[in-house]
Formats: C-alpha cells, sequence, structure tokens
C-alpha cells in the first residue's frame, strides 16, 4: 500500500493527504450509496404501493445526495473550521454564478415545503395542463393534457417545467383540497319547444347520473373545509335558464371528477338525446335561417289589426 501511494505521488503528483481524501470521499459515497439501495430493497419488498415506492425513491435520493455533500465537503474543506462556513462559501458562489438553478431549487423547496402539488395531482401551470408524473430538484414533469385533443385526456406529451414558474404563473390543482371540479353541459332549444318540459328532462338525466356523486361531494367538503375556506350551499345538479339570439338555452351544472369529464359528458348527452328523441315538442336549435310572418305566427295581441274592406259602389 505504502509502495502505491509513493507511485501515485511520484507520477501523478498528488500529495499523501489528497490521496487519503479522495479515498475517505470515494468510500464515503460507496457507503451512502449501498444505504440507499438497502433501503429500496426494503421498501419494495415490503410494500406494493407505486406512489409509497416513488416517494421512498425521491426521499432517499434527495437525503442521500445532501449527506453526500455534507461529508464529501467536510472532508475537503477541513481548514476552514465549520461546516457552516464552507455552505455560506458555496451558496455565495453558486447565488452568483446560477441564477436560474437557484430558483428553481427554490421552487422545489417551496413545492416540498407547502406541496401545491403532489405527484398524481392534474395541475395547470400557465399554458400547460397535466398529470404530474415525476418531480425533481429543478423540473417537474407533466403528462399533458388538452391543446389540440378537445377534452381534459391526454395527448401522450411529455412537459418539464421549471420549479421555478411556481412563483411567476399561477397554479391550479384539479385534485387537491375539494377533488371535484364544477362541469356545464349548454343545451340550445328552439323558442317553439316546450321548454319546461325540456328543463325538466335535463334535471331528471342530471340527478340520474349525479346521485352517489352528491354524496361523496359533502364528505370531500367537509374535509377541505378543515384546510380551506371552501363551502357550498348546494352540490346537487342544476339546470339554468337563459335566452340566446336563436332559442333558450338551459345548462345543466354539476359536480364532476376531473379525470372523467369526457365520459360524464358523453353519457349526458347520450342519455339526453335519448330523452329528446321521444318528445315531438322539443327541437335542439341551432344557426338557420326562417322567415317569419307576424301576422299568422305572432301572439294574437301583437299581431296587426285587420282593416276594413272599402265599400265600392258601381
Amino acid at each position: 500500500m505504502d509502495e502505491m501511494v509513493q507511485w501515485i505521488s511520484d507520477n501523478l503528483g498528488i500529495g499523501y493527504g489528497t490521496q487519503m481524501k479522495m479515498t475517505a470521499s470515494v468510500v464515503a459515497v460507496f457507503l451512502l450509496w449501498l444505504a440507499r439501495f438497502a433501503v429500496l430493497k426494503v421498501a419494495n419488498r415490503q410494500t406494493a404501493d407505486v406512489r409509497l415506492r416513488y416517494r421512498v425513491a425521491k426521499t432517499s435520493r434527495y437525503v442521500v445526495g445532501i449527506m453526500g455533500i455534507l461529508i464529501v465537503g467536510r472532508i475537503w474543506f477541513e481548514g476552514m473550521g465549520s461546516i457552516a462556513t464552507f455552505l455560506g462559501l458555496l451558496s455565495a458562489g453558486l447565488a452568483i454564478a446560477l441564477k436560474d438553478p437557484i430558483v428553481n431549487l427554490a421552487g422545489w423547496l417551496f413545492i416540498v415545503w407547502r406541496r401545491p402539488f403532489e405527484v398524481g395531482d392534474r395541475v395547470q401551470v400557465g399554458q400547460h395542463a397535466g398529470d404530474v408524473i415525476d418531480q425533481r430538484i429543478f423540473q417537474f414533469t407533466l403528462l399533458e393534457i388538452g391543446n389540440w385533443v378537445h377534452a381534459d385526456q391526454s395527448t401522450g406529451r411529455v412537459i418539464h417545467i421549471p420549479n421555478g414558474l411556481t412563483f411567476t404563473e399561477i397554479l391550479a390543482n384539479y385534485s387537491k383540497g375539494f377533488q371535484y371540479i364544477w362541469n356545464e353541459i349548454p343545451v340550445l332549444v328552439t323558442f317553439e319547444s316546450d321548454w319546461r318540459k325540456a328543463k325538466e328532462i335535463l334535471a331528471r338525466v342530471a340527478d340520474t347520473h349525479s346521485e352517489n356523486l352528491s354524496e361523496d361531494a359533502k364528505k370531500r367538503v367537509r374535509q377541505a373545509s378543515k384546510r380551506f375556506m371552501i363551502f357550498y350551499s348546494k352540490l346537487t345538479p342544476v339546470v339554468y335558464t337563459t335566452v340566446q339570439d336563436c332559442g333558450v338555452l338551459l345548462t345543466i351544472r354539476q359536480l364532476c371528477e376531473p379525470r372523467k369529464r369526457r365520459g360524464t359528458n358523453e353519457r349526458l348527452w347520450e342519455a339526453i338525446l335519448d330523452e329528446f328523441a321521444k318528445c315531438d315538442d322539443i327541437d335542439f336549435a341551432y344557426p338557420t335561417q326562417r322567415f317569419y310572418s307576424n301576422s299568422t305566427e305572432g301572439k294574437p295581441g301583437m299581431r296587426p289589426p285587420v282593416l276594413p274592406k272599402p265599400n265600392r259602389k258601381a
């Protein structure tokens, strides 16, 4: 061993002290890697929960990385007197040289501390929306939804977003807190249709597809109210009436799970089409052109008076 140390010193110009520090650094890194490998082995053996495995892997990676920096830094900078001095000099240098990575690191600390979202949540950051599939120190990853897909379904693209955008962009979470969204379906019928009957049909269809959901939503609201100022006086479906230029607009408003919005709309529309097909006094309205005669089609009180025919004498 002494001969090897001497050979390295003579041929590579690396002194004895430097060689010992390099050896200690390699040993420390290897032991930390071995400890993380053992933790992951035990976690994978004890649980089949994919989310728990992911969290253990991420947490152990961060812990091992931080400990590695501290231990190796302590080995190489013993002369500074304290690890605090080393960390102070290191942070000052990084802050000057690496502005954007430092902002992203601060964003990661904010995400870990405040937890505005977690892996598996559906979020929107600025113009980008998707399901969070990974979190890292400098960025998090979304499986994109929407965009050219005209529904809240995956496009198949993976988007990497810097953590620093959580400070500058609006962040919306579909899954955290209330865990439901309000979904609206507009149904436009003609003025000549029996719109009251149509409204009753829509209310019945919406209630049929929302009975169990409303009960679960009440429990979620009570849970969310412990953390957020969330309260609703009515969680059951509602049908609102408004008037458009070409008909009466009946809007169904109901609760929906974020990832089931398209399927919910499909079931509701199929039920609406089946019910309206049974009625001969309800028609859907759509942009069209027609000729209207007020004297024959208007309300009796609004029709022009009928003038008497003039008497013609021979």
